[in-house]
């Protein structure tokens, strides 16, 4: 029988299950990936297992998110990590070499293999044709300690591409036309896989832009076949042994399709504040523009770079708009260099930043009160910049250059009036740097851990009680991310491995009093709409609230990351059985769980919950293995469990 690629990875690495769209599987991980926002607490999550040395097959440290040090607890965190890799033989990535996505692309990445990342945009890694998930740090520190990665099996949504891109049209539009089509939960329980004969026209860093952003479609994942493309840009690193063939087989079969004859796209962008409120740039052209980034997670390559450089050669940007570039990597920017590019940067006006997420997750680059932002980063939802009721559009380095250059959105097809659209090749050798990667070595396995006073033991967590009283502390509406309920910026993110400290900040941005609210009720429970915890992998969404006393949340659908971290932190995942009852709860509302421990260990599905003395039936969609952790009130819990009986 004819295989599609995903698929066709999936069963080299199924360890349990049947890929039955819905059905849990149990896939063996390859590589792991952390970041220092979500993963000072994924390794004092391992630690917490115990073991000596980590158990995959490779796992890499990049940090590349708390690079500010205003105060010591960034240089400290990241002292603990360095520490604690060379202890467990773990790569780390030092500050400033580069983003995550585009670090392990560059150096590590092997088609075909699979990775988990406590980085939602993990799937970028489809640009090498990996099949990498986004996942919360507890699981990411579980797949280091050799366990296999468990999640619904996802039906296969195959994109056939066709054509190839018209002039100042890019593989940002690409993705903006796949978010105009099906906005940011349309993708949810999928992942995407692109074939065709149009995706011999897409270079590898293309497609990790084109993976990345699969994320924001609400998708597991993303995958491409691994192909010349593939090889060439292999090569090109140094690294051409760890290229394969991968393709899907001829007439393999999908469960949904999509086509895009990219021949037909416009540049399109994303405006305020949702990736998926696309339209083609034409129809906001003329808004004044105060400031526009190329970079960060996404568009950080050589070629988005480089494309940008050419534009604004012996150009100046426009005087009321601040120009900024966000190289993916130390190696990106040396590349760029090495081709005249950062001279023509320079020479525009452009300010040149660190290899870093940055303004991405609201560490610096905040527009003005008011201000317009254009960005080639992969979200834009409301406040993440670090500004109150901000005006960040997503778009192409194409489009971003255009606005850098007239001061206004402007559809960057209309330079070519003025000058022939730069096709950029990416060099047939990289320059190429691993200078600021620190290798594990048998020696580091004598190093002794060293614990800043920003490093706070992982809390405690209860399990759950036989009968659960709560009150609805907080109602929300449709598509809140993890911004939302956990803020990121350089106020909060240096305070990921002190859960006490940043649960001050749970849901801030919406109710500034629910902390203390929180604390003096006890138990409490949140009533939210449809896609639920969207966006950021970030378990601190989860791991604060239930700090704070959360033990239950209510909504008519959730995230597929947001989920999971839910039953890894003990707090139910509850949705209506009749949509309707949402509007039937409200704040100040007291529930009663009656029997939930008995419901859950004898497998039940319809959880009825008394609310103010009436009923109402929720259903509790979750895997045998979720309900132990449920039970044990974590995974971290039940894991421990598992270890303890394994050695008595």
């Amino acid at each position: 029988m004819a295989k599609n690629l995903a698929h066709k990875i999936l069963e080299a690495h199924l360890v349990e299950g049947r890929l039955i769209p819905g059905e849990e599987i149990g896939i063996t991980i390859d590589h792991t990936l952390l970041q220092d926002a979500t993963g000072t607490m994924a390794m004092l999550e391992f630690e917490a297992l115990g073991l000596d040395r980590i158990r995959a097959e490779l796992s890499a440290q990049y940090v590349d998110h708390n690079l500010l040090q205003t105060d010591n607890k960034n240089a400290d965190d990241h002292v603990y990590l360095q520490s604690a890799c060379a202890r467990y033989g773990i790569h780390f990535s030092r500050p400033g070499n580069g983003i995550s996505h585009q670090v392990h692309m560059e150096r590590f990445g092997i088609p075909g293999k699979t990775m988990l990342g406590a980085d939602s945009h993990t799937p970028g890694a489809a640009g090498v044709s990996m099949l990498a998930l986004g996942a919360g740090g507890l699981d990411v520190a579980l797949a280091m300690a050799g366990r296999p990665y468990y999640f619904p099996c996802p039906k296969i949504l195959g994109v056939k591409l066709t054509g190839e891109l018209p002039d100042w049209v890019s593989a940002k539009d690409v993705i903006l036309e796949m978010l105009r089509r099906y906005d940011v939960k349309g993708c949810v329980g999928k992942i995407i896989e692109y074939y065709g004969p149009g995706v011999k026209s897409l270079s590898a860093t293309d497609r990790e832009t084109i993976g990345n952003m699969g994320t924001e479609l609400g998708a597991t994942t993303t995958i491409f076949p691994s192909d010349e493309n593939t090889r060439a840009y292999l090569e090109a690193q140094g690294r051409g042994d760890a290229w394969v063939a991968l393709a899907a087989d001829d007439g393999a079969k999908y469960d949904e399709y999509e086509e895009i004859d990219l021949t037909t796209l416009e540049p399109l962008i994303a405006c305020p504040s949702s990736p998926g409120n696309v339209v083609p740039v034409r129809e906001v052209a003329g808004i004044k523009v105060h400031q526009t980034i190329v970079g960060s997670s996404v568009n950080s390559s050589f070629r988005d770079l480089m494309v940008v450089a050419k534009i604004v050669e012996e150009r100046v940007s426009h005087p009321d708009t601040s120009f900024h570039i966000n190289p993916g990597s130390r190696q990106v920017l040396e590349n760029v260099a090495a081709q005249g590019g950062v001279m023509n940067l320079l020479m525009a006006g452009a300010r040149i930043h660190q290899s870093g997420c940055l303004g991405c997750i609201g560490m610096g680059q905040a527009p003005g009160t008011g201000q317009v932002s254009l960005r080639t980063f992969p979200r834009n939802f409301p406040g993440r910049s670090g500004t109150k009721d901000d005006q960040v559009y997503l778009c192409s380095p194409e489009t971003a250059a255009a606005a850098a250059l007239k001061g206004v959105i402007t559809d960057p097809r209309d330079l070519g009036k003025e000058m022939e659209y730069p096709r950029i090749k990416d060099p047939e050798k990289y320059v190429i740097d691993e200078s600021s990667i620190v290798f594990p070595s048998e020696q580091g396995f004598k190093t002794e851990v060293i614990r800043g006073p920003n490093i706070k033991p992982f809390p405690e967590m209860t399990p759950l009680p036989e009968t659960l009283k709560a009150e609805i502390l907080l109602k929300v509406e449709d598509n809140i991310s993890t911004d939302t309920i956990m803020p990121a910026g350089n106020k909060v993110l240096p305070l990921r491995s002190n859960i006490e400290a940043i649960s001050a900040f749970v849901y801030y941005q919406i109710d500034s009093n629910f902390h203390s609210e929180a604390k003096e009720i006890g138990d409490v429970m949140i009533v939210g709409g449809e896609n639920y915890g969207q966006g950021s992998s970030r378990e601190h969404a989860a791991l604060a609230p239930r700090y704070l006393g959360v033990r239950a949340k209510v909504a008519k659908s959730f995230a597929r990351i947001h989920k999971a971290n839910l039953c890894n932190f003990g707090i139910l995942p509850l949705t209506f059985k009749i949509p309707e009852d949402y509007q039937r709860l409200s704040k100040g509302a007291k529930v009663v769980f009656r029997e939930i421990r008995k419901r859950i260990e004898q497998g039940d599905t319809e959880i009825p919950i008394e609310v103010n003395g009436q009923q109402i039936i929720t259903l509790l969609d979750v895997s045998q293995r979720q309900r132990q952790a449920l039970l044990a009130g974590g995974t971290l819990n039940f894991v421990k469990e598992q270890l303890q009986s394994q050695k008595a």
